[in-house]
């Protein structure tokens, strides 16, 4: 399908909607064979609801009504592309359909970001705008990677959605890294693998669980059912990526305490810990390299499981790769730049509200770019695809280990002279390892229920709850101590 033949495909789409949602409240009723509309579960009258109720406000009817959607028809390509972006963003729904429109809502916190860090608002202000505000950049940014990806064909599709899968926790990552924030670097790395692997797989298989507790014919309890070897084999790569955290903070730790008093040697260690890592993440790339080419070359079926129940659905794009790519980079640009507000709010944050670097990276930070995935993820659970909330949930933290983390250790060493290395903190080496064994014994047999899933979550809290009492840098107040 060209460029031109897509967008009229989707401005035919647009203007059958909108007459199908007169406001004048008939034809009520929607077209269920729409891939812009749920089949069935999405009532025909939820945008009339919203702008014809008594008193409606015109601002929504604006925002909500196809009808009143400007530009779509425009014979410029530019203004009809924006004006389809802008309408498939309202209504563009995630996967099987869960609909994202409060979440761009937050679209108008983008400029006030900008202006607040531009005119250097309070740092809470500034922090809490371009947090907000990102979060629908990344689903602009998984919207625009996706219309490409459908152009380039499965393997060069796939490879773009891995690049781009983790773009946002990438881009905050490198600003933070290139102003030396090393810590919060490593914090938002492995706060991202963990609130996939605790919250996200948690709430997937709690609700999940919940929804699906009893079998509809029998009243029996019943359990949640997915592929085990797919889950097993992406877990064993985790495990090997908590073994390259683990190595490090073992060498280290004894000899940071050790040679604390002799600054000579203690330099030396620290050179010879940025060989490991550098040495890793080397090794690490080479392995996420040959996880995707089993991924999509050699072994697709193992993860294909649940296309393979849907193959007669095919989804076309709607906005060609020229106006996707656009997008694209500009809303790279936006995020880079609310990134680099946010990160600069940081430090004065850290020190007005008490809030350690370990909680806002690794809790805070990770909310940002994975919100969209994260809601995906329960949806698809809950509609008891399985098989899909464990390649979200799972998915994105093997992007984060063995692509993201290793990735900003090569650009410490090769481009911004940046020491980042794979040296976390005890607390942080113990906390993933225990989370990655106790997610491998939970998805071995493959059957989840909502019991496995509470423990998930609150062994997630728990974690949560120790980096917040806990002081940054713990570790190196000791040394400080015992130097001084």
């Amino acid at each position: 399908m060209s460029d031109d033949s897509a967008n009229q495909h989707f401005r035919g789409q647009v203007r059958s909607w909108g007459t199908a949602n007169k406001p004048n409240g008939r034809e009520g009723d929607v077209n269920e064979n729409s891939p812009l509309l749920s089949n069935g579960n999405h009532s025909g009258t939820h945008d009339s609801h919203i702008v014809n109720g008594d008193g409606g406000n015109k601002t929504l009817k604006f925002l909500f009504n196809s009808t009143q959607t400007p530009g779509t028809d425009s014979p410029n390509a530019a203004v009809s592309d924006m004006a389809i972006l802008w309408f498939a963003l309202r209504h563009r729904e995630l996967t099987d359909h869960f609909p994202l429109d409060y979440v761009n809502f937050l679209l108008v916190m983008v400029p006030i970001g900008i202006v607040a860090g531009k005119l250097h608002w309070s740092p809470v202000a500034v922090f809490t705008i371009n947090f907000f505000a990102i979060i629908p950049l990344a689903a602009v940014l998984s919207f625009a990677t996706e219309q490409i990806s459908m152009k380039l064909g499965e393997a060069l599709g796939g490879l773009l959605n891995a690049t781009f899968g983790n773009a946002v926790e990438l881009i905050v990552s490198i600003v933070a890294l290139k102003e030396g924030q090393i810590e919060v670097v490593q914090s938002s790395m492995l706060g991202s693998i963990l609130s996939n692997l605790l919250l996200v797989m948690g709430m997937c298989f709690f609700f999940g669980g919940i929804v699906n507790m009893r079998d509809r014919v029998t009243g029996q309890g019943m359990e949640q059912s997915f592929a085990s070897a797919t889950a097993q084999t992406t877990c064993s790569l985790m495990t090997l990526s908590s073994a390259s955290l683990v190595i490090p903070a073992t060498v280290s730790t004894p000899d940071r305490l050790y040679s604390v008093l002799d600054k000579a040697e203690s330099e030396e260690k620290e050179h010879s810990i940025l060989v490991l890592s550098r040495g890793t993440a080397i090794i690490l790339l080479m392995l996420y390299v040959l996880y995707l080419w089993f991924q999509l070359r050699t072994h697709p079926n193992l993860f294909d499981a649940e296309t393979q129940h849907h193959e007669e659905e095919v989804e076309e794009p709607i906005m060609g790769p020229i106006a996707a790519a656009v997008v694209l980079v500009v809303t790279t640009v936006l995020v880079a730049i609310c990134a680099d507000y946010l990160v600069e709010s940081i430090d004065p944050i850290v020190e007005t509200a008490h809030i350690s670097k370990n909680f806002i990276g690794l809790i805070l930070i990770p909310i940002v770019g994975n919100a969209a995935e994260h809601v995906t993820a329960v949806v698809v659970a809950i509609r008891n695809k399985m098989d899909l909330a464990m390649g979200v949930a799972i998915g994105s933290s093997i992007q984060i280990a063995l692509l993201v983390t290793p990735f900003l250790v090569i650009l410490g060493w090769a481009v911004l002279d940046k020491p980042m290395t794979l040296h976390f903190e005890t607390f942080e080496t113990v906390a993933f390892a225990f989370s990655v064994l106790v997610v491998t014994y939970t998805v071995q047999d493959g059957k989840s229920n909502y019991l496995e899933g509470a423990m998930l979550l609150g062994l997630y809290i728990i974690i949560a709850l120790a980096f917040y009492v806990s002081p940054s840098d713990a570790i190196d107040r000791v040394l400080s101590v015992v130097q001084g």
